[in-house]
Formats: C-alpha cells, structure tokens, sequence
C-alpha cells in the first residue's frame, strides 16, 4: 500500500512540474500587454535665433544636443495613448556677430559690423532639461516598430553657460553670465517612424534678462531648434 501511494505522488508530482514548466515557457513567450515605451533619447539640432534685432546675424554651424530618459505611463487600454516625463540635458551653441563685452563690472552688447574680421562669437548653454509629453503612437505588445506624435512642454534650468569671441584687436571670455535666463522653458514636437524622427523646439521665453540691451532696446533673442530625435528602448 504504501509502495502504491509512494508511487502516485511521485508520478502527480511529475505531471505538475511538467504542466508548470510549460506554462512558464509559454507566459515568457508571450507578448507584453501591460509594456511601457519607456525610452532613452538622443537629439542633435540645429540652433537658430528668433526675434533678431536689426543688424544681428547667425554664421557657421549653432548645435544643439541632448541626451535623456523618459519614463512612459499609457492611458488607455491599447496603450496607444500615453503621457511621458523624465530628465535631460542639453548643451547648445550659437555664433553670431552678438559681443558681450564687460565693461567696469557691467555687460555692454553690441553688433559687429561687417568690417570687423573675428574668427568666434560664439554664446553655449548648458541645461538640466524636465520635458512633459503627450505621445500618440501605433504600437502593438509585439512590436517596437510604429509611427509616433510625441509633443509637450520643457522647461530647462540652465546649470552653466561660456562666452567666446576672438578678433585681432582682442579676445573676451566669461562664463556664468547672469544676463541669461536661469530658467528657460519652449514646446516641441517629434514626428517619425521606429529610431528616427523629425524634432522641433520653439523657446516660449528668451535666453536674455531684460537687462541685456542694445542701443537701449532689449535682446529678446529666443531659441527655434530643428533637427532629428533617436529612441532606444
């Protein structure tokens, strides 16, 4: 008797580790219904100046760059819907023929001429970035490759900048300048297909204090970036 029921339990057990092991199996195949796009980002722009004074003018290449992690949260069953938020960073640079040149612990701004040679004018930002997104996209839990709407709104807290111009009568460097916006905030958008994706910024508020003026008139210069967006999952 004993014997027989030794036998049984050894058997039943064998049945469920089986039926056990190939649920398993089957559960870790499956598609992820609950997934999340949870990303991280990579974005390389084109840097150019809105609200430009009369005289002022961009020269060379302005980039911009960012890197980052967005945490993804879907609001709807198919998950196709969802809102997104994280943390970045963003150095850009512009050149231009804008000098910022102290004077007696003061800034003065002026325009260079076109008879002026210099070889830099170059202004770089540096930002901690904390975007907040709205994402439409036509996902599936089987796949990474869809069409995606991403847009929303980034507000920037600048963490350092640097001042750069360089002629034959001189060179000027300064960094940390107040005249700047600590915080700076825009919209943007980013369209495209599976890693790569079309990518817009519009500042909302300009790079320069109203205490930044030329010929008394106030540098309200602000930021458009274009250019393309990467994401990896």
């Amino acid at each position: 008797m004993m014997k027989k029921l030794f036998l049984f339990l050894v058997l039943f057990s064998n049945t469920i580790f089986s039926q056990t092991k190939e649920d398993v199996e089957r559960d870790f195949d499956a598609p992820d219904s609950l997934y999340r796009e949870d990303q991280f980002y990579f974005n390389i722009s084109y840097s150019s100046l809105q609200n430009q004074p009369s005289g002022f003018r961009q020269n060379k290449f302005s980039p911009s760059l960012s890197l980052g992690f967005v945490r993804d949260m879907p609001i709807n069953k198919n998950r196709t819907f969802a809102f997104a938020t994280g943390i970045g960073y963003t150095i850009s640079a512009y050149n231009h023929n804008l000098v910022i040149d102290p004077n007696n612990g003061n800034l003065d701004y002026s325009l260079i001429g076109n008879d002026v040679v210099y070889s830099k004018d170059k202004l770089s930002i540096h930002t901690i970035d904390l975007p907040i997104e709205i994402r439409w996209r036509n996902s599936t839990p089987d796949s990474h490759k869809f069409w995606r709407i991403y847009g929303g709104f980034k507000l920037s807290y600048k963490v350092f900048n640097r001042y750069k111009f360089v002629a034959d009568t001189g060179t000027i460097k300064l960094s940390n300048i107040e005249d700047i916006n600590k915080f700076l905030f825009g919209t943007y958008l980013s369209v495209g297909w599976n890693t790569v994706n079309f990518y817009a910024y519009y500042g909302l508020n300009p790079l320069f204090k109203s205490s930044a003026k030329i010929d008394g008139k106030t540098v309200d210069l602000n930021a458009l970036h274009f250019g393309l967006m990467f994401y990896i999952l």
